[in-house]
């Protein structure tokens, strides 16, 4: 499978560090609010890298984190802690706000056919974790005391910017937005490892430490909890790609101090969701939910399938006018896949060839717009239709649309009387099929003709003809 690596600005054939496991780690929501379908694309995205790996043998093993304390509203380390906010805006404890948001992110999860990573730790879990690793940096010279709070000390780097370079002026107060001027930083560049009492005096969420009552910066979660359940090398970090700075940068340099060697190989950035105004963002104050979606007559996998027909490493634009067309595709979708009838033998050789051109799309970085395209190649392949089926119920544990399910819900629903059953009148129907075969069209039309008299309409199919009562 060749992935574009961030790191690498390049695609690179996948090469996992170990040969009986891969380890892969997913930067969690911040549990404040709920996520809105931006976030949820690239969750979308990177279930199907997961599911995708799965699929190609591998066994993966995922972590997620949940943020439920340290995520502060700047990118500079600056401003009020989310979780804070949260719990402000709805008069309820953070912890209370941490369950609640937590739990409605699983079932945003549940609907979308997102599967949940085998392990899922919130930060609050791993505070001993995270002061060890503080205290590391510390005693190798990577850290510094400052104001009552404990900072990582950028210089100290052969290179920060690692996933792109950035001029000087970039990061200037008041010319990037959320940057603040810090006067406890040695460097503009560096970034809290540890809070104490001597900021932000309304946390609600505090523990002891060698340096005071405080409580994790944002960016030492995902290394504590990456390395204490993957250990020291990972293969592939997933996240949005407004991560990627500073998140993910100030990652890999507190991970690679800390750890003193290389730490992950592969990173995976899902490009926005943007609307009409740009990127979707909950600091706007408007953004759209699943729940949303579905007061609005959606079903979820049709954002799903909105989202699979675009590359990941691509900005894609939300409007409404897009989710209805995805709407109806996949409604003709299911509708043809539901005129399938499981009968017959599988031709394994026509399915090989089948799974082979679903298989490039997956390993030419993740093509989920190819992926999709192997479907219909499926509906039109020139074999049986327990073949199809097997072809799409092996795609589908990829793609997550629930295509066989969703088929015959769509059968189920249709009325019972539309096709008719009778042995004689079957046998006209098939005789008059035999003439048609033969090209005797008079004979045909004579039978056709001898049922319509008796109230009797003939259906073509791709099964074969049908009939009801007119």
């Amino acid at each position: 499978m060749y992935l574009y690596n961030s790191l690498s600005h390049k695609k690179e054939l996948f090469t996992p560090n170990h040969p009986d496991v891969l380890k892969m780690y997913t930067c969690g929501p911040t549990v404040y609010h709920y996520a809105h379908i931006g976030n949820l694309r690239s969750y979308i995205m990177e279930d199907v890298l997961e599911k995708s790996l799965r699929y190609m043998g591998y066994n993966v093993k995922r972590v997620m984190n949940i943020t439920d304390v340290g995520h502060l509203a700047s990118d500079a380390d600056t401003g009020e802690d989310k979780m804070l906010k949260g719990a402000k805006r709805e008069h309820k404890s953070v912890m209370e706000i941490a369950k609640y948001y937590t739990d409605a992110f699983f079932t945003d999860c549940k609907k979308l056919n997102i599967k949940i990573p085998e392990i899922v730790e919130p930060a609050t879990n791993c505070i001993p974790e995270f002061i060890h690793m503080v205290e590391t940096l510390l005693d190798k010279g990577y850290a510094y005391l400052a104001g009552g709070n404990v900072y990582f000390d950028t210089s100290k780097l052969e290179k920060y910017y690692v996933f792109n370079d950035h001029n000087e002026e970039d990061l200037e107060v008041g010319v990037r937005e959320g940057v603040e001027e810090d006067e406890n930083k040695r460097n503009k560049n560096d970034f809290v490892l540890w809070f104490t009492k001597s900021k932000f005096e309304d946390q609600a969420l505090k523990w002891d430490s060698p340096w005071g009552v405080g409580y994790p910066g944002w960016h030492i979660e995902c290394s504590g909890i990456s390395i204490k359940h993957l250990g020291e090398d990972m293969d592939i970090h997933c996240g949005g790609i407004d991560n990627a700075f500073p998140h993910h940068t100030n990652e890999i340099a507190q991970s690679e101090a800390y750890l003193g060697h290389k730490w992950c190989n592969y990173w995976f950035h899902v490009h926005h969701l943007n609307t009409s105004d740009g990127k979707m963002s909950k600091s706007k104050g408007e953004f759209l939910t699943v729940s949303l979606l579905e007061e609005k007559g959606y079903d979820p996998l049709v954002y799903r399938l909105f989202c699979l027909q675009s590359h990941y490493r691509r900005n894609l634009v939300f409007t409404w006018e897009n989710l209805d067309n995805a709407a109806v595709t996949y409604q003709k979708l299911i509708a043809k896949i539901a005129l399938l009838e499981d009968k017959g033998e599988v031709d394994a050789d026509v399915l090989a060839a089948l799974k082979q051109r679903f298989e490039a799309a997956l390993n030419a970085d993740l093509n989920t717009s190819l992926a999709v395209t192997a479907v219909y190649d499926v509906l039109k392949a020139k074999t049986n239709d327990v073949t199809k089926l097997a072809a799409l119920k092996d795609f589908d544990t990829v793609l997550g649309l629930n295509l066989l399910e969703a088929a015959k819900k769509y059968r189920d629903a249709q009325p019972k009387e539309e096709y008719g059953s009778d042995p004689e009148i079957d046998a006209l129907v098939a005789a008059r099929a035999e003439a048609k075969k033969a090209k005797n069209w008079a004979e045909a039309d004579r039978i056709r003709d001898e049922l319509k008299a008796q109230g009797i309409e003939i259906i073509d199919t791709p099964q074969g003809a049908k009939w009801k009562r007119i």
